[in-house]
């Protein structure tokens, strides 16, 4: 049975690598690379995600590495939209893709998207991307206008094909919304290499990233989180060796991650240790195992009625202690934070959130908890 000073141990570790104790990470770009990919079906919190690793950024500082073309927001883990490095993008497509495709092939039958259908939209999205951008209601109405339905979740699940295929990709950034650009054009790179020895190189540059920004981890973890059998997590493993160490009897590392007594250190170094973290963090989502860092009770808390969608949450010296919520209003924006079991003082939280509230660039008016 783990001892209290091997959890605190882990914890510290896992802060270190997510870049979430000491001074953070360089740049937005920095922090991609670092958790090696991040879920971003909902953009705002995926912007703050990156945000609260870099000390200073802004929200348009994300727009700007998006614009740079070193990160891409594509479907390349669990058939969810994340943000990744671009090297990352094709290969792991390569892998993760023909397992999706085959989840798929029910569903397309059921929305009418046979083979006529798909090679129609797919030409279509070829001549309406070409050295332009398109938002999804542009495109949904190209497709419409020759006819392709789009209701009914068909012109997702087309763009959503798109995607796996490697063909399309998110552009660049206006405001809240994202255009699609063809990923030859807005990311250009060589193809994914084919056969077992590519396989097993992307396998290894996936879990090593996934230790690297996550550690310690689990073989099971890291399943969970790229969307892979257990089968392939054990295969990349095998195929990651020496890039890996062991942390404990369960658990691994990338090597040349910090070492467990320089993360303690380092978590040490900020003030309580108090985070106040996106809906969707990768530091609660991204393991198949979160007692950890949230008691189980808890965790559903985070993820009320079970639905996938995750609430904003509150971390003290690694441990997940409640939820916040946020109030916008024309002068800036109030906070109302909910603790798990004891009360909890809003101004221990205080620092993170203005740090979150100067990111999005407005004033941060209020902080209260929660009634009861």
């Amino acid at each position: 049975m783990a001892t209290a000073s091997d959890v605190s141990r882990l914890r510290a570790a896992r802060l270190a690598a997510h870049g979430l104790a000491g001074g953070g990470l360089p740049s937005i770009t920095a922090a991609v690379e670092r958790l090696g990919a991040v879920q971003a079906q909902d953009l705002g919190a995926a912007k703050w995600v990156l945000g609260a690793r870099v000390a200073g950024a802004r929200e348009a500082d994300v727009d700007a590495a998006i614009e740079s073309r070193a990160i891409v927001r594509t479907w390349p883990l669990r058939g969810t939209l994340h943000l990744m490095p671009a090297a990352l993008v094709r290969p792991v497509l390569a892998l993760t893709a023909p397992r999706e495709f085959r989840r798929l092939t029910t569903r397309h039958r059921d929305l009418g998207l046979d083979a006529a259908v798909v090679a129609e939209a797919r030409r279509i999205v070829v001549a309406e991307l070409a050295a332009r951008t398109r938002t999804r209601d542009e495109l949904f109405a190209a497709w419409e206008g020759a006819g392709i339905a789009t209701g009914g979740q068909r012109g997702y699940h087309l763009v959503w094909r798109f995607a796996l295929e490697a063909l399309v990709c998110c552009g660049p950034v206006d405001g809240r919304t994202q255009s699609f650009v063809l990923l030859d054009e807005w990311a250009p790179g060589p193809p994914a290499g084919a056969g077992d020895d590519a396989r097993d190189e992307t396998l290894t540059r996936l879990l090593t990233a996934y230790a690297t920004g996550h550690g310690p981890v689990t073989v099971a973890d890291f399943a969970w989180w790229a969307g892979l059998t257990l089968g392939d997590a054990r295969r990349a493993r095998a195929v990651a060796g020496e890039a890996l160490a062991e942390f404990d009897a369960e658990r691994l590392v990338a090597v040349g991650a910090e070492e467990p007594a320089r993360a303690a250190a380092a978590a040490a170094a900020r003030p309580g240790g108090r985070l106040a973290l996106a809906a969707f963090d990768e530091y609660f989502l991204g393991y198949a195992d979160r007692s950890v860092v949230c008691a189980p009770d808890d965790a559903r808390k985070v993820v009320p009625g079970g639905n996938g969608v995750f609430q904003p949450i509150l971390v003290d010296r690694g441990w997940v202690t409640g939820t916040w919520r946020r109030r916008d209003t024309r002068g800036g924006t109030s906070v109302t934070l909910e603790g798990f079991g004891d009360a909890i003082a809003p101004g221990g939280y205080r620092r993170a959130l203005e740090a979150w509230a100067a990111f999005r660039g407005v004033p941060l008016l209020a902080l209260e908890a929660a009634d009861g």
